[in-house]
């Protein structure tokens, strides 16, 4: 297709020819055609050549090549910490749950649905803090920076959840620890949509959710070995020890962040070269037809204004993402998909009900997350290979349901043990929902930065519902717990589907658009 820049200079071409060919127009009707020949000839070469011509810069198509292999590369070993990160943010989000095992109720005093509040507390910091984060994360410019300092803060909160003595203590550090932790997963999707297109970001996605995924496995590992081996350390319960130890790696990993993670391109010139920082923004540009940065009424300015107008660029994100009714249908969508997910901060609970003892019941949370990983890798490349994502989420969910179901119908051993494996992998669905938002929402960069975090933080009164989804009372078949999960599942399956139809028909009024104006239209994955 002809770009923008191309299309002008024809235009004007014509402009400035159009006397000459009317003052001949009693001349040779054969000079005439020759001319007009000559005119259809060269735009077709422009057409022909506008590919290599694109990539001049970069040295020709297949020096582009090379350097966009060698900018991923270099991408995706620096995104890689992000996986680590998020596997801490997990594992100090539930490690409460490993904690109940070994006397974390008794010792607090708790009673009734108190640990259940305390759970659920740290969504409300969550559902707080997201979008505001999001919002000055996009502003300021530098992840580098932000996202290390919120997991050292979360770090030594999660430290000082281990000199708690009361519910109210631990209530309140589990609500600044939502706080904090908020910042991160919203703000690693958003700093991979400014680097990945389209086509790439649901493996990357995937991924990073991944590192959830394996906290659930291998936080219950480390959890197992730090509960029955650290009981009386320095007259410490093993509880404690688990938030000291998870809380010191955590402050650790966070400080050798500040030197890995990159920045957005516009601010990454400390380890890229200007080519490949050219490249990298030219990728954007192409995925969908726009460039990633905010309208050029809001930022073409030269004055010392230019960080107000900034500000306001930010609002003006927060006005189409609250104004557009597709960020909170994806909300609503996700927030029942997420209280269908519950089970995942009760999975030791779920595994103590075949009734083995407490080592043996944290060792066997370790497979099935470790199997719902490798579904949701093969589920995301499969996405992102056929550029198709609706059903991509919800084969898993509906997996994840016949588990479900197996799950309330019998308190056989091997079937709950293998209803355990289809739960898990139903997060195939969720990593790949995540995924759907970054496409949907995919300019201007203050929009999406702010979908993003809504639609995340709304979700998290699936996780404060969730927390109350499990009580102790319902167990050990945990009955009621599955029929609720059904249903919510059941419920974020049909608006996965009638959100698919709606894309398609905006789609159709795009293609016909572009057919109209001759240029091209954003279209929706679906």
């Amino acid at each position: 297709m002809v770009s923008n820049g191309v299309a002008r200079s024809y235009d004007q071409q014509m402009e400035e020819e159009e006397p000459l060919l009317t003052s001949n127009k009693n001349g040779s009707e054969d000079c005439f055609s020759q001319a007009s020949l000559l005119m259809q000839e060269e735009v077709t070469s422009r057409d022909a050549s506008l590919s290599s011509d694109g990539d001049a810069e970069f040295g020709g198509p297949e020096a582009r090549k090379a350097l966009e292999k060698r900018l991923l590369l270099k991408l995706d070993l620096r995104m890689s910490i992000l996986i680590i990160i998020y596997i801490l943010n997990y594992i100090d989000r539930n490690n409460a749950s490993a904690a109940r095992l070994r006397g974390f109720e008794r010792d607090l005093g708790l009673h009734g649905t108190e640990f259940a509040t305390i759970l659920s507390i740290l969504y409300v910091g969550y559902i707080i803090m997201q979008v505001p984060s999001n919002m000055f994360l996009n502003y300021v410019g530098k992840p580098s920076i932000y996202l290390p300092i919120c997991m050292t803060i979360w770090g030594v909160i999660s430290i000082l959840t281990g000199i708690t003595h009361n519910f109210v203590g631990a209530l309140l550090t589990r609500f600044f620890l939502g706080f904090v932790e908020a910042a991160f997963f919203p703000g690693a999707l958003f700093l991979l949509s400014k680097w990945y297109k389209r086509s790439e970001l649901s493996l990357r996605t995937a991924i990073l959710s991944c590192g959830s995924l394996l906290s659930n496995a291998f936080g219950a590992l480390i959890a197992s070995g730090i509960l029955d081996t650290m009981e009386g350390k320095l007259g410490n319960a093993a509880w404690r020890w688990l938030f000291f130890i998870e809380g010191a790696m955590t402050v650790f990993v966070a400080i050798c962040a500040l030197f890995i993670l990159p920045d957005f391109p516009e601010t990454s010139s400390n380890w890229l070269s200007p080519q490949e920082i050219a490249l990298a923004k030219k990728r954007m540009t192409e995925d969908t037809g726009m460039e990633d940065q905010e309208d050029a009424h809001l930022l073409d300015s030269k004055d010392d204004n230019k960080g107000l107008l900034g500000f306001l660029s930010k609002e003006s994100g927060l006005y189409l993402a609250f104004t557009d009714w597709k960020v909170w249908w994806m909300a609503l969508a996700l927030t029942s998909m997420v209280v269908s997910l519950s089970f995942n901060a009760f999975f030791p609970t779920l595994s103590a009900t075949m009734g083995f003892d407490r080592t043996r019941t944290l060792l066997l949370c370790a497979p099935p997350w470790i199997f719902a990983t490798i579904v949701a890798l093969f589920n995301s490349r499969h996405s992102d290979l056929t550029g198709e994502r609706c059903w991509h989420i919800v084969v898993p969910l509906i997996v994840g349901l016949i588990g479900f179901v197996i799950a309330m119908s019998t308190m056989n051993i091997a079937a709950r043990y293998v209803s355990l494996f289809l739960m898990a992998q139903s997060y195939a669905g969720f990593i790949c929902f995540l995924a759907w938002i970054s496409n949907t929402f995919a300019r201007p960069p203050s929009k999406r930065a702010v979908a993003l975090a809504l639609v995340n933080a709304f979700s998290q009164l699936g996780n404060v519902a969730g927390s109350y989804v499990w009580p102790s009372g319902w167990g050990p078949t945990y009955r009621f717990s599955y029929a609720i999960c059904i249903s919510t599942n059941g419920l974020a399956i049909i608006m996965c589907f009638i959100f698919r139809q709606h894309l398609t028909f905006l789609n159709k009024r795009a293609a016909e658009k572009e057919e109209e104006t001759g240029r091209r239209q954003f279209k929706y994955i679906l």
